[in-house]
């Protein structure tokens, strides 16, 4: 039985729930060319894509990393946001 101060297991997933679904607004509004970085479930923890948004259908999103193009559905996705563009490479030291 959970204590009073204690909150219930549906508390404890509504913060879960609000990141997802902004996350999926954010993921909805993106257009290709956008730089965002998308979390999703992966086996036992979790995994990043940051890159641009190349595609995006009614199941899954297509981010083109450095590593290459990581497609994510969004039923696993936990959290996604806009992500400013990446620094200017630094010159090098002589």
């Amino acid at each position: 039985m959970p204590q009073p101060d204690e909150p219930d297991a549906s508390t404890r997933s509504e913060p879960a729930a609000l990141a997802r679904a902004r996350a999926l607004a954010v993921l909805a509004a993106a257009a290709p060319g956008d730089r965002l970085v998308v979390r999703a479930h992966h086996g036992d923890g979790a995994r990043d894509a940051l890159g641009e948004l190349v595609a995006r259908t009614p199941t899954t999103v297509s981010i083109a990393t450095r590593r290459g193009t990581v497609v994510v559905p969004l039923d696993v996705v936990v959290a996604a946001k806009s992500v400013p563009p990446p620094p200017a490479p630094r010159p090098r030291r002589t």
